[in-house]
């Protein structure tokens, strides 16, 4: 089974914002990252959502069928676990596009873990953020 950690960065609500990702095998190896800058964003919240979307669409380029997925947003995990309603209009574009994406995969779950236990994609949504500082 494949892990994948997503996470994303804003340096303000609305802000410069990028997203990072992190996929790893069965054994823990890392074998696959992305990270993407995404300019002005509207909320830490789109950043996060932005990272997921990123590591799934990774995931399907790579053929992965079976995951699961990790992120340190206690919002977007229980959005995706239907757990929690989505009230931000600036979201539902994004939540759709992920339950989308989901479909595509033939086991996948989703998880909530501590900030301290996704550095690795933290520090690729942070990155992005340096390389494209204005």
């Amino acid at each position: 089974m494949y892990s994948l950690f997503f996470d994303g960065a804003s340096k303000s609500n609305p802000g410069l914002a990028g997203c990072g990702c992190v996929i790893y095998d069965s054994n823990d190896n890392e074998i696959f990252i992305d990270k993407k800058y995404l300019g002005s964003c509207f909320s830490n919240n789109y950043a996060e959502y932005s990272g997921l979307i990123l590591g799934l669409k990774l995931a399907i380029t790579n053929k992965i069928k079976n995951i699961r997925v990790y992120g340190d947003s206690s919002l977007v995990i229980n959005q995706m676990n239907d757990v929690w309603k989505i009230k931000s209009n600036n979201l539902i574009k994004l939540f759709d596009e992920a339950k989308e994406l989901v479909k595509y995969f033939d086991d996948i779950s989703f998880h909530y873990i501590q900030r301290k236990l996704n550095s690795r994609a933290d520090h690729l949504a942070n990155i992005v953020l340096l390389e494209n500082k204005p």
